[in-house]
């Protein structure tokens, strides 16, 4: 059989308003948005990099969805701002199902 390869569940286009926090400087929130989620993590688009393995704290601007995730990646975008792949510690996440209904 072959090894697989690639992710564990599929990544569902979703734009998430969000506040991110570095857990060592909670005071250095970051408004930003996803680009896609799943269960186990998402990417986010910031305006600063973020070190491999950073955790964060993740707060819905909508809802009252909060988990706190690891960065796997982070990468420099054309326009100069990152993309950063997140992976969820503690446990999954439905943020679509959470956020339905929720604002309003």
């Amino acid at each position: 059989m072959p090894a697989r390869s690639g992710r564990l569940e599929k990544r569902i286009p979703l734009a998430v308003p969000l506040q991110i926090s570095s857990v060592l400087d909670p005071a250095a929130a970051e408004r930003t948005t996803t680009e896609n989620v799943c269960s186990l993590g998402m990417r986010v688009l910031t305006q600063r990099a973020r070190e491999l393995n950073e955790r964060l704290m993740i707060s819905s601007l909508m809802g009252d969805l909060r988990t706190f995730a690891r960065v796997v990646y982070c990468q420099r975008l054309p326009n100069g701002h990152f993309a950063v792949g997140l992976q969820f510690q503690r446990q999954a996440v439905n943020w679509a199902r959470g956020l339905v209904g929720a604002g309003g």
